[in-house]
């Protein structure tokens, strides 16, 4: 092994290499204080910490995300003075995989190999330990899983998001739109694609901290339900409704929406926790929507959508990201593609209507999302601790760069329950966008 001195010398040869074939406007701020510039004339503003020298030593034993995830975690590895989206906007917006394959490999080796034989020990896993069977009833716990994502804190989440905690995609009118007007315009879009009437009874799954219950009570006189497995967001949402005086227009459960049987509603919204459901679970979970709505009943389906690949074996093949995304957030999660939503809505009895794409809308919202947990970093710190508030700023920055780039994407989609004859909607949609 290397003395610390040629390691910190190799690595100053390996940042003046990139300097020259793949200039980045950040430093590298090693252990022992030492900054290394990887553009002529970076300055410090951004700057990429390497707390120790067994960072560099896990990455190279075990150069895969969840190394760097838990890395980032720890404190071992991180970013001052910015975000992910500051550095990707360093990197000109692309990824920076074009910049590291500009990198000669020899040069990178002799860098690295010194550190592939110290200590690298790490510490705790953060990553979700319980199991993520893929179909519902058959080892399956989505009550667990669920609250592994929502349970943090209530005052976590108020960090980041706008007054009505509403933890789903906003919608702009205009690009100017402050977050807290967009997510009052995405609530009052999703009554009116809805056609919510006053006395009307509508369902909410995955009612979250309440926003569109207590909206749609408040605005277009319905008598809505909304179920959540988060107790977390049980109590916020029910307090929510006592504080607004709605008891007698609007009920919250912790519940899982498929234990409701028995009961009809006009409409009914999902949106945000298909995400939740699993693929193999999705013709059930449709069929069980179905048998809760009215005939012509409508609903409105909001949920992240990826693209679809040559073959839907090689769609189910997830990349790192997204094994990563599920393993430290979203346990259980898969994303569908749009056709395969819609077929299985047409497979179990809708008939669909609009299908709208917001994934732009998503972009900026996760953005806005960043930059106010990143503000608020430090309150973060203090509610959910620091390594998980490290974690949610790579993964809000990352999902703001994936809807920008349109690696994801994003649609609300409008059905009723399949009849004969008319659908009773309007003639066309320009009462939506008047």
């Amino acid at each position: 092994m290397g003395s610390a001195d040629g390691r910190i010398g190799a690595l100053r040869r390996l940042a003046a290499h990139v300097a020259e074939v793949a200039p980045l406007d950040v430093a590298l701020r090693l252990w022992d204080g030492t900054v290394l510039p990887l553009a002529p004339g970076a300055g410090a503003d951004l700057t990429v910490v390497v707390a120790t020298p067994a960072a560099l030593t896990r990455l190279v034993r075990r150069p895969r995300l969840p190394t760097l995830v838990e890395l980032i975690a720890e404190g071992a590895l991180d970013l001052e003075g910015g975000t992910l989206l500051d550095l990707a906007a360093r990197a000109g917006g692309g990824s920076t995989r074009g910049l590291a394959r500009r990198i000669g490999k020899r040069i990178a080796a002799r860098a690295l190999l010194p550190f592939l034989f110290g200590p690298g020990g790490g510490g705790a896993g953060h990553a979700y330990a319980g199991v993520q069977a893929a179909k519902h009833g058959v080892g399956r716990d989505d009550r667990a899983q669920v609250q592994f994502h929502y349970d943090l804190s209530n005052a976590f989440y108020a960090l980041f998001l706008d007054p009505e905690m509403v933890y789903s995609c906003a919608y702009f009118p205009d690009r100017e739109a402050d977050l807290a007007a967009a997510q009052r315009a995405k609530l009052d879009m999703s009554c009116r694609k809805l056609r919510l009437r006053p006395g009307e009874r509508m369902l909410d799954i995955g009612c979250g901290w309440g926003g569109l219950v207590c909206h749609a009570a408040q605005h277009y006189g319905v008598q809505a339900h909304g179920v959540t497995l988060s107790q977390a967001q049980f109590d916020f949402a029910t307090g929510k409704v006592k504080r607004l005086g709605l008891q007698d227009r609007v009920t919250i459960e912790l519940r899982d929406f498929r234990d409701l049987s028995g009961i009809e509603f006009d409409k009914i919204a999902s949106i945000g926790m298909f995400e939740h459901v699993g693929l193999d679970n999705r013709d059930g979970y449709f069929r069980h929507i179905r048998s809760l709505l009215k005939p012509r009943g409508i609903y409105l389906h909001h949920a992240i959508a990826r693209p679809m690949k040559a073959t839907e074996r090689k769609f189910r093949r997830a990349n790192p990201e997204f094994r990563a995304l599920v393993n430290y957030i979203f346990p259980g999660g898969e994303l569908d593609h749009i056709g395969g939503t819609i077929d299985a809505m047409e497979r179990n009895g809708f008939e669909i209507h609009d299908t709208e794409g917001w994934r732009e809308h998503y972009g900026r919202t996760c953005r806005l999302w960043t930059e106010r947990l990143h503000a608020n970093r430090e309150a973060a710190f203090r509610e959910a601790g620091e390594a998980k508030t490290r974690i949610w700023l790579l993964y809000l920055a990352g999902c703001a760069l994936a809807f920008e780039r349109g690696t994801v994407g994003i649609f609300q989609t409008v059905a009723t329950k399949r009849a004969r004859g008319a659908s009773g909607l309007p003639p066309t949609r320009g009462d939506l966008y008047a």
